[in-house]
């Protein structure tokens, strides 16, 4: 149990207008998880806790324990990323991964390792060039907190026969079963389940690089077209285990590819 006062290390993930000056904030820290906390007096215009309180900022904070809301009563800056909200497409994704990250945080108890993760993947979205494309960042961010949730779909072998998938069959995409489907293996099963999408042989070939740390997306029509698909393909999946939708996925959806 947290003392009264006690100290973290954590990002702003979410905030809101709260009382009269207040912000109410909702902060991944690495030591104690999701925190919800009041930063007084956060809205008026000379306060230090004002840029301190923006969304996608990392500080270093003292923070006094309450029964209901937490108080932030100092928080000294040590990141930010405000490139991310010069780019519509760069501000989209980040929200619909701060988004996915309030749905698989705990709280009152240490997270550091998805901290870790959504300060890393927002700094690699924040330096993309302008003329990046930036979908193959956000299915490679989604891949890696779904592996963090324990909801990572299955990519490299049929999810009904258990064996390698091999790139000539025809193959599809199911959300109840959790991966990847030898269509050929429906024909033998009892009770089958959906195939929700079916997959080209580049889309499998991508899906199964996602998980790799020094991955490079190439950059042509065909792979945007194959990325896209992808985007709107994990997106649905973490929504149906989630079982919620999140706001900023219909914004990702709206962007055209000439924002990405």
């Amino acid at each position: 149990m947290m003392s009264r006062t006690y100290q973290a290390t954590g990002i702003n993930l979410q905030g809101r207008a709260f009382g009269e000056a207040d912000r109410l904030l909702t902060i991944l820290t690495a030591e104690y998880g999701l925190i919800r906390a009041i930063a007084p007096g956060a809205r008026k215009y000379k306060s230090s806790l004002r840029g301190r309180s923006e969304l996608f900022v990392v500080n270093n904070l003292l923070i006094v324990a309450g029964k209901s809301l937490d108080k932030v009563v100092q928080a000294e800056t040590i990141q930010s990323y405000p490139k991310l909200s010069q780019n519509l497409a760069k501000l989209t994704v980040s929200q619909y991964l701060c988004e996915l990250v309030l749905a698989i945080a705990l709280s009152e108890q240490p997270q550091r390792e998805l901290y870790e993760l959504i300060c890393s993947h927002l700094a690699r979205i924040e330096v993309l060039d302008e003329n990046q494309y930036i979908l193959p960042y956000l299915c490679q961010a989604i891949f890696h907190f779904l592996t963090i949730a324990g909801l990572v779909p299955q990519v490299h072998n049929c999810l009904l026969t258990g064996k390698a998938l091999i790139r000539d069959n025809c193959l599809g995409f199911s959300f109840e079963a959790g991966g990847i489907i030898d269509l050929a293996a429906l024909t033998e099963t009892i009770n089958p389940p959906k195939i929700d999408s079916k997959l080209t042989l580049q889309e499998l070939q991508l899906l199964q690089c996602l998980g790799k740390t020094d991955f490079t997306p190439q950059e042509n029509l065909a792979s945007e077209l194959a990325w896209i698909n992808l985007d709107r393909l994990l997106r649905r999946y973490t929504q149906y285990h989630l079982g919620k939708t999140f706001r900023s996925s219909a914004l990702v959806e709206g962007l055209s590819p000439l924002e990405f």
